[in-house]
This record gives structure tokens, C-alpha cells and sequence, in this order.
């Protein structure tokens, strides 16, 4: 099996900025995309990063110039600072991988528990 663990959430003001990190375990032989995504109360989840096992980015318009996701192949860790933050930014955010699991010899798609963001304002 192959679990994720997401750290880094909290209460900050608006401006202020957070760093999010996903750290992936288990029976991993292979991850392949790695992605951030966020739930408000009452919406639906959305995605917010994602970045490919070759480091390309691609982001949702409204964090464009503000979040930044990044990870550490090594470390099976995945990262997102999140600098001026703003009211709305506030949700669950969830990270999640897809890769290949070296026991089972299936291909995985794994999600974390979710941290909380609250941006005040």
C-alpha cells in the first residue's frame, strides 16, 4: 500500500503565506503525477497544482503567480508554498499521487487525509 501524509496547514492572515508538504510512503516503485487540491465548505474539490514526474507545472487561474508546487523525487515529497493568501484560499487541502505499487505490481492512486488552510481576513 502507499500512504500519504499531508503537514503544514494552519490559521494565517491574508497576505501572509503557508508551505504545504505531501510525503508519500509504502510499497512505492514509481510515482508518476503528483497533485494538490483544495475543498471548501459546501463546493466541490478542485485542483490546484499538479506537477509530472519530469517537474512540469500546471495551475488553477486563481493561485497562477501565488502558489508555487514543487517536490523532491528522492524524498517521495511533494510541496506547495502558498504566499499572499487570501480568504478564499481557505479549505481542506488534499494531496494525491499516481504511480506504480512494486507489491501488488498495480498502478496506484493514492489520497491524503487533508490539512486544514484558514486565511483570515
Amino acid at each position: 500500500q502507499v500512504q500519504l501524509v499531508e503537514s503544514g496547514g494552519g490559521l494565517v492572515q491574508a497576505g501572509g503565506s503557508l508551505r504545504l508538504s505531501c510525503a508519500a510512503s509504502g510499497s512505492i516503485f514509481s510515482i508518476n503525477g503528483m497533485g494538490w487540491y483544495r475543498q471548501a465548505p459546501g463546493k466541490q474539490r478542485e485542483l490546484v497544482a499538479h506537477i509530472s514526474s519530469r517537474g512540469n507545472t500546471k495551475y488553477t487561474d486563481s493561485v497562477k503567480g501565488r502558489f508555487t508546487i514543487s517536490r523532491d523525487n528522492a524524498k517521495n515529497t511533494m510541496y506547495l508554498q502558498m504566499n499572499s493568501l487570501k480568504p478564499e484560499d481557505t479549505a481542506v487541502y488534499y494531496c494525491n499521487a499516481e504511480g506504480h505499487d512494486y507489491v501488488t505490481d498495480l498502478d496506484f492512486d493514492s489520497w491524503g487525509q487533508g490539512t486544514q488552510v484558514t486565511v483570515s481576513s
